[in-house]
């Protein structure tokens, strides 16, 4: 099988799982006991922080770790927004984002707060005009993801960051497909939350994590014990904990690599050349991320298209999607038509893909 859809998840690196086995035959200590069990425990924990800050260039007590991206995003949305309730009732979002954002949202809605929705370009870039305009004295949180899963397409983090900044209003990103394939340096961005999911960079799933600026406090998401410096509660998953934190060590030296971002070029330039006019790539043609390419071929339905490539895995608009023969509401939110949209595939490739077989997806293509 020939796996294209890295954005859907991606496999557990060897060097991550090598990282967890002492934890899971042994160190099985509790990290909050005080004997040699439990400092044993508390150091890896730590460590894994440190290496996870490292990555993004903030401070190991900035981070706390989460089962995943979604309840990251969750504690950041509904924390601000039962912590800042006195202040305002009102969040900004866009169009695109991945329904872990716009469904916290949609809760917060029966709970009388007004969601307001940024609209994007044709390339699916979230307008920091008309994103400004809506900000008003009620808003207290600004939430826009730092790169689409669909399309790759890259928004104006650090310009929105300074609208934010200039308001007064919290900002928070969802950088889940964003960390480990493109560089992410938090004090650049000037963002207060960004959201990590571990198994989009080679750490399993159920693990994720949250960077919050210092300084800031909003309630928990999850009421316990005083875990987490009590921004979490809950016994801390030390063997995920561990591999998320080598994984992040490893992306950091992966960066430096330009291995996937030349052969999603070479894929793309290829398939210009087999299919001229007859192809379309959904998104920006520059600012996205390195390994992903959404592209629909005139003509086609994607179910038929990824039918027809048989043992390939790739997606259609999104994996969260998958099964919808109408078009995505991201593509719907660009303007895309409905014959481009309904022909759309996503592929992403990864750390293991090989020119081989992106010469053989070409091929099958190419008969299709």
């Amino acid at each position: 099988m020939i796996y294209l859809d890295y954005n859907a998840t991606t496999p557990i690196d060897k060097e991550v799982a090598d990282a967890m086995i002492p934890y899971l035959y042994g160190n099985y200590g509790n990290p909050s006991s005080t004997h040699e069990f439990g400092v044993t425990a508390k150091k890896a924990v730590e460590k894994a922080r440190g290496q996870v800050a490292a990555l993004i260039n903030c401070t190991p007590d900035e981070i706390i770790f989460t089962s995943g991206g979604s309840e990251s995003n969750n504690t950041v949305i509904k924390g601000v927004a039962f912590t800042y309730r006195s202040k305002g009732n009102h969040i900004v979002t866009s169009t695109i984002e991945h329904p872990a954002v716009l469904n916290p949202c949609n809760y917060l809605k029966e709970l009388d707060y007004n969601i307001s929705y940024a609209a994007v370009d044709e390339y699916g870039i979230v307008s920091t005009g008309e994103l400004e305009k809506l900000i008003d004295s009620q808003t207290i949180l600004v939430t826009v993801m730092h790169s689409n899963n669909e399309t790759g397409t890259l928004q104006p983090i650090k310009e929105i960051s300074e609208i934010c900044k200039k308001n007064g209003v919290l900002f928070h990103t969802d950088a889940s497909q964003s960390v480990g394939k493109v560089p992410i340096d938090v004090q650049e961005l000037g963002v207060d939350f960004l959201t990590i999911a571990g198994h989009k960079l080679y750490a399993p799933k159920g693990i994720g994590a949250l960077y919050i600026r210092k300084g800031i406090k909003i309630e928990p998401l999850i009421h316990g014990a005083g875990h987490e410096r009590g921004r979490r509660a809950g016994t801390e998953n030390i063997v995920f904990d561990v591999a998320l934190g080598k994984a992040c060590e490893i992306a950091g030296k992966a960066l430096e690599s330009d291995h996937v971002r030349q052969l999603t070029e070479y894929f793309l330039n290829k398939l210009k050349e087999m299919f001229g006019d007859k192809i379309q790539l959904n998104g920006h043609s520059e600012k996205r991320l390195p390994n992903t390419l959404n592209i629909s071929l005139l003509g086609f339905n994607g179910h038929e298209i990824l039918s027809g490539l048989g043992d390939v895995a790739a997606s259609i608009g999104s994996a969260c999607h998958s099964g919808l023969t109408t078009i995505s509401p991201v593509l719907k939110a660009m303007g895309v038509s409905g014959e481009a949209g309904r022909g759309a595939v996503r592929f992403s490739l990864g750390r293991y893909t090989t020119r081989d077989e992106i010469d053989e997806v070409l091929d099958r293509l190419n008969k299709i």
